[in-house]
């Protein structure tokens, strides 16, 4: 296209002269492209993960919530000078990036997804149960699930996250490694989860996870004082209400997933995390 037959070219010709005209024209049709597919007016995020991020007890027991993509969000808007947020929590219990894949599930629930700027990718425990050779198989799984995210959201930045203090600390090591390795073989970063989770539970070990007990295991003479709590087979409480009667029963504690407490706590890290990208951006 000739200076003449572009209109803005054309009024920086008379300003600038053609060469200057020019050279702005080139500088701006070829910087770096600082928007990302912001959707409806928001930005939009998704995460991705297991029973961790799921949190499907919480949501069975206190259904009202707010639950964690809500509190991120309610984070976020609580923050001054920050872009609307919208948070997709498409987390699944028992999942595993080879299910998620294979099952058809990530074709359903994240590849078509608008518009989405950011990518929380969490997993790791399940793939350590479920995989034959863990250290082999899990970063494989995890380099075709970004390339699949990179085809299908080109726009979004991925951000792989360490697993939260669930397992014992040397097979979170493990886990947290290979996400590392993936993440810096990608040249992604990490949003290391898990520092910020075990600093929480020292204040209280049993503070951020909820009860599950099975109820035969249960004296018969407390079936009338759990009723409230029971669920199917099982006892299902959201905190410490029953620990004072039941907490010396054998394995009262040993459910690690987050209650509503634990989720807060991965809430306000990713806001913050958050947080900082959303002002780096803006």
């Amino acid at each position: 296209m000739t200076l003449m037959k572009n209109p803005l070219l054309f009024a920086m010709k008379k300003s600038f002269g053609p060469v200057l005209a020019l050279g702005i024209m080139f500088a701006v049709a070829f910087q770096p492209c600082r928007a990302r597919a912001e959707h409806e007016g928001k930005i939009q995020i998704l995460l991705l993960g297991d029973s961790t991020a799921e949190g499907s007890i919480p949501r069975r027991l206190k259904p009202e919530g707010p639950h964690l993509e809500r509190v991120i969000e309610q984070l976020l808007a609580a923050e001054s000078n920050l872009p609307p947020c919208h948070v997709v929590n498409s987390s699944l219990s028992g999942e595993y990036i080879r299910r998620l894949i294979d099952s058809g599930r990530y074709d359903r629930a994240a590849a078509k997804l608008p518009g989405l700027d950011y990518i929380f990718i969490r997993y790791g425990l399940n793939d350590r149960a479920r995989l034959k050779d863990f250290p082999t198989e899990f970063p494989s799984d995890f380099h075709e699930l970004i390339k699949r995210l990179r085809e299908d959201h080109p726009q979004a930045r991925l951000i792989p996250m360490t697993v939260i203090p669930f397992a014992d600390e040397d097979a979170s090591k493990i886990i947290n490694d290979l996400v590392r390795q993936v993440a810096k073989k990608e040249r992604l970063p990490v949003f290391d989860i898990y520092p910020r989770y075990a600093a929480e539970l020292k204040k209280g070990f049993n503070m951020l996870n909820y009860r599950r007990y099975s109820l035969k295991k249960i004296p018969e003479k407390y079936h009338e004082l759990v009723k409230p709590f029971v669920n199917g087979p099982g006892v299902e409480v959201m905190a410490n209400e029953l620990d004072a009667i039941l907490g010396h029963l054998p394995g009262w504690y040993s459910d690690r997933h987050p209650n509503l407490a634990g989720y807060n706590v991965i809430a306000d890290e990713t806001a913050k995390y958050l947080a900082a990208l959303l002002r780096e951006r803006k």
